[in-house]
């Protein structure tokens, strides 16, 4: 048993809250910068979007019902269906990051914060180059061997 004066240190945890929006934002654009150029040259000008949560169409678009299930979200025209051509009056491809989402995934599993977002940003910029989700996960078991 320690010492009375070990069992009253502080936790490192006893202040910490969890990362608001802006602070949320600078961890996904800090993993975007730390991807390998190339991959973020052909990511060409993809906004990296955080909220809260997925609004109600998004969640209905992908046949999500609970806000909690959805942690990212790519909105526009992937790469393989002719992303990459400028057409006037197109909005510009995103990439959402859901902040509670990701939140509550990362309370519920032992994994950093910010290798868990940067695993969402990587696989919604996987659909910004036309893959999918089956394509990605083929992708993740053959690193992983």
């Amino acid at each position: 048993m320690g010492s009375r004066a070990a069992g009253n240190e502080r936790s490192s945890w006893t202040g910490a809250v969890a990362p608001d929006l802006a602070e949320f934002e600078r961890i996904a654009l800090a993993a975007f910068d730390e991807l390998p150029p190339e991959f973020r040259e052909l990511c060409g000008e993809i906004e990296i979007r955080v909220a809260d949560f997925a609004e109600d169409d998004a969640l209905e678009s992908v046949g999500v019902e609970d806000p909690f299930e959805l942690m990212g979200l790519f909105e526009g025209i992937g790469l393989a269906q002719g992303g990459a051509e400028a057409f006037s009056g197109r909005m510009p491809n995103r990439v959402w990051l859901y902040r509670r989402a990701i939140l509550d995934y990362w309370c519920a599993y032992d994994e950093p914060l910010g290798g868990v977002i940067a695993h969402v940003l990587i696989h919604e910029i996987g659909h910004h180059f036309g893959l999918s989700d089956d394509d990605m996960e083929s992708i993740e078991a053959a690193a992983d061997d």
